[in-house]
């Protein structure tokens, strides 16, 4: 490729990134309207702008952020277990600061909040569900959002506003200071699924901690629910 059609290449991929970039964000503010369900669809736009950049840019197995065959090396990379870990722990003392917080009203508002996606009375498809949901967001928002959009601003940039933008998605209805630890939580997550990606380069790697995360603060809200 000559350098104007590397230049021009170059244009096309940062318009496209940005674009994509700029749809997760409309659409998830969109959460400011109560009557509006459209904020869920950033997760796609992220997941389709990924693979349109990942072919656009032809960008070779071994320098994706998607990478399955790397995994076990991945994994050894200083400091990966260790964040990855976080999200359980995390689950946990959220869970337990924020029904100490809200006088056991946090569960309930977590579990109301995911009810309307998970299907809680069906052990597979809930595990299924959560498997899904976790790599689905983590293509979007670590792969996509982080992982193209440093390639054009600084990471801890794009960090923060892809956690902001993560975080308020998971905004819902319900008592305001609840609703604000329930989101910071959430964002604090976010923060750490970017520090592993960042330091992994493999959003796969984020995506088992965060379905690691995800099944901690489920069983930690069913067995609170169960000894209440």
């Amino acid at each position: 490729m000559n350098h104007p059609q590397a230049v021009e290449h170059s244009k096309k991929s940062a318009f496209l990134t940005m674009t994509g970039m700029a749809g997760m964000v409309v659409l998830t503010a969109t959460k400011v309207v109560p009557s509006s369900n459209i904020a869920g669809y950033s997760v796609f736009v992220g997941i389709a702008f990924f693979f349109i950049a990942e072919a656009l840019s032809k960008t070779p197995n071994a320098a994706s952020g998607l990478r399955f065959h790397t995994i076990a090396e991945d994994l050894k990379k200083p400091g990966v277990i260790a964040w990855m870990l976080l999200p359980g722990v995390s689950g946990i003392a959220t869970l337990v600061v924020g029904n100490l917080m809200f006088s056991g009203a946090f569960a309930a508002h977590v579990m109301g909040r995911t009810g309307s996606i998970l299907s809680f009375d069906q052990t597979a498809l809930l595990i299924g569900q959560v498997i899904l949901a976790a790599f689905g967001e983590e293509i979007a928002y670590r792969g996509f959002f982080l992982g193209k959009g440093s390639e054009l601003f600084p990471f801890w940039l794009c960090a923060v506003v892809s956690s902001l933008t993560f975080a308020a998605g998971h905004i819902a209805t319900g008592n305001t200071e609840l609703v604000a630890y329930d989101v910071a939580s959430v964002g604090i997550d976010s923060l750490i699924f970017s520090v592993i990606y960042h330091k992994s380069g493999n959003c796969v790697v984020s995506a088992l901690s965060h379905v690691f995360g995800n099944a901690v603060s489920l069983a930690a809200g069913f067995l609170f629910f169960s000894v209440k």
